[in-house]
């Protein structure tokens, strides 16, 4: 069952109020935007993007009875939805963006996200779309490709060993399960370094998803067009699992000088959440707020104390 991350603390830092529009990206199985929506009241609006139509459906039942809008569309796509149900930027009172893999998509074995169990190498968020699948992109880039791409979005040391190996292995028989992938990576790493808390095959797999659903290039689309779709005084709340995302938004926060910065830190999970929600250990929050008179000659605002 997935449990929403951080959830006390989005809802303190975002501080909805009665009436409020407030945007969720991605909505994931609904437990972010269910909470704000109560805060709302029926006189406010939650808008849930997500690119994956069977979280959608857990959304719905989720989030039924309450104000929200459920669209399949990418959060970078935020700006189209917003002037697609005519809401102007000046009445959106906050934006909620939850980087993270639902924990029911780590549990559908036929959509190739988890090594947990065997199943195809989908990893697609959208699996109606015509893109190409985790597999295909196996069967097909370059060994150096793969390398580069396993380096950047999964930070492998062991990027070339792996890449080598998959070019070699599939020149005999296609890699299409992610049974295959996960013991091709472990066979490839030093096995004094094979059993470490993390499993060998984490970051192989966090790089395929990357590169599959070009999530850098959406994420780097929405910070760069985000100033310009909140009010004068609303707030911007992004939940990070890995350090690539993290990195983006801590700068795309620091170099806009129409946010003022309210997490001096990051804000991560109470180690009550951790304990029932372990995947809770690697989100990290950060938040925002718009200036409410834009000025590109200042620099952003000191830190506030964290609520």
């Amino acid at each position: 069952m997935h449990r929403p991350v951080l959830i006390d603390e989005v809802t303190t830092w975002l501080d909805p109020r009665e009436g409020s529009i407030i945007v969720v990206g991605t909505a994931g199985a609904g437990g972010h935007a269910a909470a704000l929506a109560r805060r709302v009241g029926p006189g406010g609006r939650i808008i849930g993007l997500d690119r994956d139509p069977n979280m959608l459906e857990l959304a719905r039942k989720a989030t039924a009875g309450l104000p929200v809008t459920l669209v399949h569309a990418p959060y970078s796509a935020m700006r189209r939805v917003l002037a697609d149900l005519e809401i102007p930027p000046e009445r959106v009172q906050g934006v909620l963006l939850d980087l993270g893999l639902s924990s029911d998509q780590l549990a559908w074995r036929h959509r190739g996200f988890s090594f947990a169990a065997d199943g195809p190498l989908d990893m697609r968020f959208n699996p109606d779309s015509s893109g190409p699948t985790a597999a295909e992109l196996l069967a097909e880039m370059p060994a150096d490709e793969l390398a580069q791409a396993f380096f950047d979005f999964g930070e492998e040391r062991f990027s070339r060993r792996i890449a080598r190996r998959i070019v070699e292995t599939r020149t005999a028989e296609p890699l299409r399960t992610t049974r295959q992938l996960a013991e091709l990576v472990r066979g490839c790493i030093p096995g004094r370094l094979r059993h470490g808390p993390i499993d060998s095959a984490t970051r192989v797999f966090q790089a395929l998803r990357i590169l599959v659903n070009d999530e850098l290039e959406h994420l780097d689309a929405l910070l760069k067009e985000l100033p310009n779709l909140l009010a004068p005084g609303s707030r911007a709340a992004i939940i990070s699992f890995h350090s690539l995302e993290d990195r983006r938004v801590k700068w795309a926060f620091r170099n806009e000088p129409r946010w003022s910065i309210l997490t001096k830190k990051p804000v991560i999970a109470t180690a009550q959440e951790t304990a029932v929600n372990p995947r809770a250990r690697s989100a990290k929050l950060r938040v925002a707020e718009r200036w409410s008179n834009q000025d590109p000659s200042r620099t952003p605002n000191p830190t506030i104390p964290r609520p």
